[in-house]
């Protein structure tokens, strides 16, 4: 007797498929993290790198001034923190070296180069500013330094270019909704005309 014969147009078993899908899908996401941690601990590796050629100023640094913080974090975008407001990070490419300060104004970019040597330069330039701006204050000249204004003329009164910037902008929205106004006019001036008619 013959053994019976299976049938060919029988879909394959949904479980077994479920189960390899699952276990691919697991392979690319375990793939896809080892490539993110790569990617993070080369950032770190290259932060460290830089953080060693600027080991001997962080050493100079007066013990008395706590301002700056000379770690680097970890997280999804490591950094190398100089004080609470700079610090230098990796760019998109992964390979260039970007020194950024935050200000009130937005975050600044104080140098960015492939090269760490000119980063590292501008970094000690940096502390140099911030330690000689602590000793100014401390001996009771107030006036602080900033690097993007060092060479600049005076600024004129912010506050009265603030006020003029609002009143021209209420003058705009008000010549603004006169210009409306009369184009309204116009454009029914024939339903006014009709309707003073009647």
């Amino acid at each position: 007797m013959s053994e019976p014969v299976e049938n060919r147009n029988e879909p394959p078993k949904a479980v077994g498929r479920l189960a390899e899908a699952i276990r691919e899908v697991k392979n690319a996401v375990a793939d896809r993290d080892d490539v993110v941690v790569d990617i993070r601990e080369a950032q770190r590796t290259r932060l460290e790198l830089l953080a060693e050629d600027l080991q001997p100023v962080f050493d100079e640094v007066p013990e008395d001034d706590d301002r700056f913080d000379f770690a680097i974090s970890a997280g999804a975008q490591p950094r190398l923190w100089i004080d609470s407001v700079a610090h230098v990070t990796m760019g998109r490419d992964r390979r260039t070296y970007r020194f950024l300060r935050d200000t009130r104004m937005g975050r600044v970019v104080l140098a960015e180069s492939a090269d760490m040597k000119p980063v590292a330069s501008q970094v000690t330039r940096y502390i140099a500013e911030r330690v000689l701006e602590r000793r100014r204050i401390l001996e009771g000249d107030v006036e602080t330094v900033d690097p993007r204004t060092a060479n600049m003329p005076e600024r004129a009164d912010e506050t009265t270019g603030k006020g003029k910037s609002f009143m021209r902008g209420v003058g705009v929205v008000l010549l603004g909704g006169l210009v409306g106004a009369v184009i309204i006019l116009l454009l029914s001036w024939d339903r006014i005309t009709a309707g003073l008619r009647f």
